[in-house]
């Protein structure tokens, strides 16, 4: 399957007055056209920060390093007036929390449509045909009266749609969705997992950015697992759940309701100090001497990669 999206040797790092908070710390992943990958982990693992990345939507402020390529153009080392051709109309961002992406002042049906007037030479009546169009697509009908209402007088879940609507309204080549499930209810998850089913049925490739590990395991191809700014498991899906490999992929899926909601021990390397070698070491039952030195991703021979230790087969 051809990759649509290689990074190479990511860093993102923030610098405060005291401090560097690393939150991407050498990533490499390639991205396969046409497939869903989720990103999973605990809040501040860098999953986000990544897909700022890919878009160009980082800070100046941040310190980037490595390569991100789409279509044999690296997107870090792009212009802004030659991202600006990328960003929105091959690579779409669905960014989380509603609310406060969109714009309480424009009718909704203009808001899902700007992509359209940024990216096209469309006329007013095709774009408004696209909307209403995609409006349909997303469940929130009548499409004809919901296009001149404004966000306030949609809930939390047709805001949700709504947002995935944008992003799709030049059909993309990727489309990354952050949080997509974030605060939702467990209907309005049924119909937002419904929609990106649909999506996957139109040949795009999506990255999905959760904590969520249920939305994931219903729509993924491929499962990434971050912690601290690092893969540190790569596995399909059906592998993960059914055997992870990595002691905190592990620590995951024993956390689910169904496994009966056991917590991952210790705390984050943010809390305890541990910024060197592997960087779960400390909440690790498996961990010994050789942890203090940090491991590559190790190929385990069966198709998933996995920062570990155990997996080096090396005398």
């Amino acid at each position: 399957m051809t990759e649509i999206l290689q990074i190479n040797d990511l860093y993102v790092h923030f610098p405060l007055p005291d401090t560097t908070v690393r939150a991407v710390d050498g990533v490499d992943l390639a991205i396969r056209e046409n497939e869903t990958l989720a990103i999973i982990g605990e809040s501040g693992s860098g999953k986000s920060v990544i897909g700022l990345a890919v878009l160009g939507l980082l800070p100046h402020t941040c310190t980037i390093a490595g390569e991100i390529h789409y279509q044999g153009s690296d997107i870090l080392g792009m212009p802004e007036h030659q991202l600006e051709s990328v960003r929105g109309k091959k690579i779409a961002w669905v960014p989380q929390n509603p609310s406060c992406a969109l714009n309480p002042s424009m009718k909704i049906g203009d808001q899902i449509g700007e992509p359209c007037c940024c990216h096209t030479d469309w006329e007013h009546t095709k774009i408004r045909q696209r909307v209403l169009k995609l409006l349909e697509f997303i469940r929130i009908l009548p499409s004809e009266e919901r296009v001149d209402t404004y966000p306030h007088t949609f809930s939390g879940g047709m805001l949700q749609r709504a947002l995935v609507a944008m992003g799709l309204s030049i059909t993309p080549d990727i489309l990354i969705a952050d949080e997509p499930t974030k605060g939702l209810d467990n209907l309005n998850k049924k119909a937002i997992t419904s929609l990106f089913r649909m999506i996957r049925g139109e040949g795009i490739t999506l990255i999905l950015i959760t904590h969520d590990l249920l939305f994931a395991r219903c729509l993924a191809d491929r499962i990434g697992v971050m912690y601290s700014g690092r893969f540190l498991e790569i596995s399909d899906t059906r592998t993960f759940f059914s055997k992870p490999h990595h002691p905190y992929s592990e620590g995951l899926i024993k956390s689910l309701p169904e496994n009966g909601l056991h917590p991952i021990p210790g705390k984050t390397d943010k809390e305890n100090g541990c910024d060197s070698g592997c960087r779960f070491r400390l909440r690790c039952s498996h961990a010994t001497d050789r942890c203090l030195a940090e491991p590559p991703l190790i190929s385990n021979g069966n198709g998933s990669l996995v920062r570990c230790w155990l997996y080096d087969r090396r005398s």
